[in-house]
């Protein structure tokens, strides 16, 4: 079982950009709740684009950052949901420069996704273009 086999809770926050890095953010919530007490997601976007996001991928998440930042929302997330760790879920320096700011752990998504196993989505470069020419010469 991941993150430390339940012993303690856990507080797991997604930057948004970091979710949209999954291939599948809806299994990894769902997967996350397995093993964190509270998951969510914060973003410095308005409000409308996290809840249109998690709408359309049916996420249902424990608290996301309204219309504050990440910074301020990891700071109240804190202060509500107390658990023994908080981690941060991110794409970027930035991110992680607001996790050490606010006290949280930090976790980039790759690595996040590598321990528990979920697929990261293909990057938009990787996914084939039915136009590309793939060396055949054989189109009508």
């Amino acid at each position: 079982m991941a993150a430390g086999g339940g012993q303690g809770t856990m507080t797991l926050a997604f930057e948004l950009e970091a979710l949209k890095r999954l291939a599948d953010p809806n299994a990894a919530f769902a997967d996350a709740r397995t093993w964190t007490k509270y998951v969510g997601v914060v973003s410095e976007k308005p409000t409308y684009v996290v809840t249109n996001f998690t709408r359309k991928e049916r996420i249902r998440q424990d608290f996301f950052s309204g219309p504050r930042g990440v910074e301020e929302s990891l700071e109240n997330v804190m202060r509500q949901f107390d658990t023994d760790r908080h981690v941060f879920v991110g794409t970027s320096d930035d991110d992680r420069a607001i996790a050490e700011e606010t006290g949280w752990e930090y976790l980039a998504v790759e690595d996040a996704a590598d321990a528990a196993e979920w697929p990261i989505a293909e990057d938009d470069e990787s996914v084939e273009d039915p136009f590309e020419d793939d060396g055949r010469d054989d189109w009508p």
